[in-house]
């Protein structure tokens, strides 16, 4: 299997996705099922991609408040695991990507920890956690990265369901 090997760009305010470009990412980036064997082979992905481009990162996979999936990779520290917390409780309150939910309290001329009311030390609308939306169902989990800066985790976790899901 080969894959693109570049780094996803860097943050550029000029190429930040808008909230349209972000709710159609949602929109397009749907399962038909969720299973363990997806959990893993998802996960796999993400490290097998991470590994090519010695990303150091940290990934996890939640379903239903079970981690399915969890792995560190060189370079990754134990900040990582918090941040994964903190990017994946927003999806599970808000239904959508961390990333998402920062743009949009942005887009209102504010930002998430100044006007969500929520304890920064629990919530960071910060990119990289992604929900995992099962066709008919709604959102039962979340896919999280942590490690980059947050517009490249939200897009290496795009690139890894858009891969995962073209598969099928």
């Amino acid at each position: 299997m080969t894959h693109n090997t570049e780094l996803t760009p860097k943050f550029h305010p000029e190429i930040t996705p808008s909230v349209e470009e972000l709710q159609a990412q949602q929109r397009r980036l749907v399962f038909t099922q969720f299973t363990y064997e997806d959990a893993w082979a998802l996960g796999s992905l993400l490290v097998e991609l991470a590994r090519e481009r010695q990303a150091p990162v940290a990934i996890d996979i939640h379903r239903a408040g079970q981690q399915l999936f969890h792995a560190a990779l060189p370079g990754s520290t134990p900040d990582n695991d918090a941040w994964i917390g903190r990017k994946r409780r927003v999806v599970e309150r808000y239904g959508e990507a961390s990333y998402l939910v920062g743009a949009r309290f942005r887009a209102k001329g504010t930002t998430f920890e100044d006007s969500s009311r929520l304890d920064p030390d629990r919530y960071a609308a910060h990119g990289g956690s992604f929900p995992i939306n099962v066709e008919g169902v709604g959102v039962i989990g979340a896919v999280t990265v942590s490690g980059l800066p947050q517009l490249e985790d939200h897009r290496f976790v795009v690139e890894a369901l858009e891969e995962f899901l073209n598969k099928g």
